[in-house]
Formats: C-alpha cells, structure tokens, sequence
C-alpha cells in the first residue's frame, strides 16, 4: 500500500471518527434536554405522570360502560353529526385548496432559476419557515378573538400553516424540473406567470397533486383538534358531548367512530389516487 493510500485511509478513518463523535454528543444533548424537559413537566403537573399513568384506561372504560347499553342508539348518533363531518371536511377541503395556491406562488418565488425576483429567494423561503413554525392552534386562537367561533378561523389557521408546508415541498419539486421549457418561453417573449404556468407547472402538477392529497388528510385531522377551541365542525361537538362526562359517552363513541372511518377512507383514497399519479399503481 502506497503513502497516498495510506494517508488517504487514515484521513477517512479519522473523519468517521469525528463524524460519530459529533453524533454522538447530540445525541447525548437531545436525551439531557428530553429527560430534563420531561422531569420539569412531570414536576409541574398536577397530578404527576407516574401517577396518572396508572390511570390511563379510565377514560376508555368509562366510554365503553356509558356506551355498551346503548349501542342500539350509535347509528343514530352517526346520522346526528354527520353534518358535522361535513363541515369538517369542508374546512379542510378549503384550506387545501387556498394552501395549495399560495404554495404554488410560494414555491416559484423562492425557487432558484426561475424566480420572478431572483434576490428575493431567501425572503419568501423565511415567509414559509414562518408559515410553517406557527402552529394551527396558535393562529387559530388568535383568528377567534378576532373574528369569534366558527369555521372561518379553522380554515384560515390551518390554510395559513398548509401555505408555508406546500411552498416548501413544491419548492423542492420544481429544483428538478427541466428548465428548457422556460427558456424557450423566454425567448418569445412570455411573460413570467406565462413561463410558469405553461413551462413549470405541467411538469411538476402530478407531484403536487400527490403533495396536496397528502396535506388534505393531515387537514382533516387538524380542523377536528381545532373544534375543541371553538372552531366549529366535528371536534366541537366533541368537546361538547365529553364535557358533559357520564351519560354522553355514547355520543363521545360515535363521534370517535365517525371520525376514525373518515381518516381511513381519506386515507385509503388519497394513497390510491397517489400510487396512481406516480405510476406505483399501473403495473
């Protein structure tokens, strides 16, 4: 073995060694700040983690003792808040729609090589770092302070965190999209949202379908957390029927059941229609 090799060997030993040094100095950092983190919750709750453990099948037996006298009575609870679902879906299905739009612009703004103001790229990528830092609930909070109960916060909090998580996908997504389209474009004359719309957007519309689909059903669950703020939809009631304790159980069940089926039916569609566009699903 040559003295190029050897010292080439030993180089790439030593980087390893550090590289597992590093790692493992964070990971010695991240187990301190989650064991800290945890003691420093568990000493300010009220009832103490270790004791409240114990008790975490409470709840569910509860549901299931108010529940199984009366299962003759769960198809008619589903047919009760069905139109809550609906409403559910609907804030769902509409804050998609508007994330995905501003994702779209989002995502050709601050995208390299086919920025419409190319020195811009990094503002518009710390808008959707923003976007996508705050929480739904914080946004959504606010929004009803503002604007009181009802769906229209849900749909503006969870449009809002949806924009900066879409931009930032599709972003990616169109970094490997063929430029020569544009170019040719460019040259007779397009303007830019032309440029986009007939160059960029036919390539990558498949993988942001696919994106959007996926963000649908995070969508679904997150506008039924934020009926338990007073958002409106299926996670109101909720709220509603488990705060009044023994005695409403059985609708709390329905409402569970009702829920459960509709993420996995969403679930199984949107998988579907994903294999589909990215060709999983044709052989």
């Amino acid at each position: 073995m040559s003295f190029v090799e050897t010292d080439f060997r030993a180089n790439y030993v030593a980087l390893v060694a550090r590289k597992r040094l590093y790692g493992g100095i964070m990971l010695a950092i991240f187990a301190l700040l989650m064991i800290s983190g945890f003691t420093l919750a568990d000493s300010r709750n009220a009832g103490g983690f270790w004791d409240g453990i114990l008790n975490v099948f409470d709840f569910p037996a509860a549901v299931w003792e108010d529940t199984a006298p009366k299962l003759d009575q769960l198809p008619g609870h589903l047919v009760t808040y069905f139109p809550s679902l609906v409403e559910t879906l609907n804030i769902a299905a509409v804050a998609t729609l508007v994330g995905t739009i501003f994702g779209t612009l989002l995502s050709l703004l601050s995208t390299r090589g086919i920025a419409r103001w190319p020195r811009l790229t990094g503002l518009f990528r710390r808008v959707m770092d923003i976007m996508r830092a705050v929480p739904e609930i914080v946004v959504a909070l606010v929004l009803i302070f503002v604007l009181g109960g009802g769906p229209v916060p849900a749909m503006i909090a969870i449009a809002f965190h949806t924009s900066g998580a879409l931009g930032k996908l599709f972003s990616e997504v169109n970094e490997n999209a063929d430029l020569k389209p544009v170019e040719g474009l460019a040259s007779v004359g397009a303007r830019w949202g032309q440029r986009m719309w007939l160059g960029i957007i036919p390539q990558v519309s498949p993988n942001y379908f696919s994106y959007a689909l996926l963000r649908f059903e995070i969508n679904i669950r997150a506008s039924a957390i934020l009926g338990f703020v007073g958002a409106g939809g299926l996670g109101y009631e909720l709220k509603n029927a488990m705060s009044w304790g023994q005695g409403k159980y059985d609708e709390a069940a329905a409402i569970f059941i009702l829920l459960f089926l509709t993420i996995v039916f969403f679930d199984q569609i949107s998988s579907h229609i994903r294999n589909r566009l990215t060709g999983e699903g044709a052989h």
